[in-house]
């Protein structure tokens, strides 16, 4: 199965092309660039857009206007390439890349995103479980490097690789694919505009 994957829950985005698990091709940019991106993974890969059978992609949580970027470009590409989508939370695209490692991402409003139990949590860092002696990986760990080192634990270089959601990894843990809108994205409140028109 030849997949088209990308996040763009981050502020760094990351695209990829895997055909059966082998990596074509892969990507980072911003947001925005995620078509560009797709488009000339597709022919440095010599592929043509419409052999791509699966389109997967990030569901979060992330910033809210990355989220809608690219699921509103997952199901744009689901409709001009008939081929299904899967969505795989940005959490753990994370934790794939890093094994044995934490998962934590920039929330903003002084929070971040991380798992509690398995399960996606949104809470501000210093109010977060911190394993001493655990390596924390991702844009929330690095912004917030002085919470975690406090309480000994350990957040690898800014430039380290592992904190960002290769989408190689999406790829790989995309299963179920099927209607676009069926990946639905991972908020876990409610976005500022929302809540500024609220009484």
């Amino acid at each position: 199965m030849l997949i088209l994957a990308f996040d763009t829950a981050t502020s760094v985005a990351t695209t990829a092309l895997v055909r059966e698990g082998e990596l074509l091709g892969e990507r980072a940019s911003k947001p925005l660039r995620v078509l560009e991106d797709a488009q000339a993974l597709a022919a440095e890969a010599g592929v043509e857009p419409e052999a791509i059978e699966g389109i997967a992609v990030g569901t979060g949580p992330g910033s809210y206007t990355g989220l809608r970027i690219g699921l509103v470009t997952a199901r744009a590409l689901s409709l001009s390439l008939a081929a299904p989508v899967a969505g795989v939370p940005t959490l753990r695209t994370l934790a794939a890349g890093a094994p044995g490692a934490l998962p934590v991402i920039d929330g903003r409003r002084g929070e971040v995103f991380a798992l509690e139990d398995g399960a996606p949590i949104v809470v501000k860092p210093e109010e977060l479980a911190v394993e001493a002696g655990a390596t924390y990986v991702g844009d929330g760990a690095v912004l917030h490097r002085a919470s975690f080192e406090s309480r000994d634990a350990v957040v690898p270089p800014d430039d380290d690789p592992r904190h960002t959601p290769w989408a190689r990894h999406i790829a790989a843990l995309a299963r179920d694919f099927g209607p676009a809108d069926a990946a639905e994205p991972i908020y876990l409140r409610v976005p500022d505009a929302e809540k500024a028109l609220r009484p």
